[in-house]
């Protein structure tokens, strides 16, 4: 028997491209978004008791990874990228039903939006339902993960010349964190784990509008060289 689901809203996120998102919710938590719901969703007894949360689960799908074979064995990031396990012991994007979850900061309620931080989600997110998170069932202090038992070490994020400065000015503009979410998301080395980091190799991604581009001057260090409007 096949079931139909419906996106209740889709999410805005400061995330333009996939590239250098967090690879988990909270990683980065100056990453914002605004969840717009669809009607009837968008009613404001839907929402009732939800100021009482500090931080909801939402159900989404991985729109741009959905696949009509499904992939039985990933390679997971966190295991190097070059290793086959099965892919219910991962959070790998290419899912059976392409669904994905996160647990993100509720941070104010408007007319049929939410805005939540600390997202890991691509802008323009179908997203199909909303959970409030529930602390003394969610966080189990016996559960244990071997292989994931440790969050990653992030890496050391500098500057070149004049590029905090345009980062600050583009701040300023759009009224964001933006410096805090570039040094959070590139303290995370979104580059590929399987790939060897290359000091003439130039990468770049999209927050907010705004191109970043970055190089690996040594490993274990992240310079970003070009601040730029998109």
């Amino acid at each position: 028997m096949k079931h139909t689901v419906s996106p209740i809203g889709y999410l805005r996120s400061c995330f333009e491209e996939k590239f250098a998102i967090p690879r988990q919710p909270q990683l980065a938590p100056a990453a914002r978004g605004m969840l717009e719901l669809l009607p009837p969703f968008d009613q404001p007894h839907a929402l009732e008791g939800l100021e009482q949360v500090s931080h909801v689960w939402l159900l989404f799908l991985f729109h741009q990874t959905l696949e009509e074979a499904p992939r039985l064995r990933v390679r997971p990031p966190r295991l190097g990228g070059n290793r086959y396990i099965g892919v219910f012991a991962t959070r790998a994007t290419h899912r059976p039903n392409g669904i994905g979850q996160s647990v993100v900061k509720l941070d104010g309620i408007e007319p049929g939006r939410l805005r939540v931080s600390g997202i890991d989600l691509l802008d323009g997110t179908p997203v199909l339902d909303i959970k409030p998170y529930v602390p003394y069932a969610d966080a189990l202090g016996e559960a244990r993960n071997a292989l994931a038992p440790e969050p990653p070490s992030p890496i050391e994020v500098q500057w070149a010349a004049d590029c905090l400065d345009q980062a600050r000015q583009h701040a300023h503009r759009l009224g964001e964190p933006l410096v805090e979410l570039i040094e959070q998301c590139l303290a995370q080395d979104p580059r590929p784990a399987y790939q060897q980091p290359d000091t003439q190799r130039r990468y770049g991604t999209c927050f907010w509008g705004v191109e970043v581009r970055w190089y690996y001057p040594q490993a274990g260090v992240i310079r970003v060289i070009e601040i730029a409007r998109a």
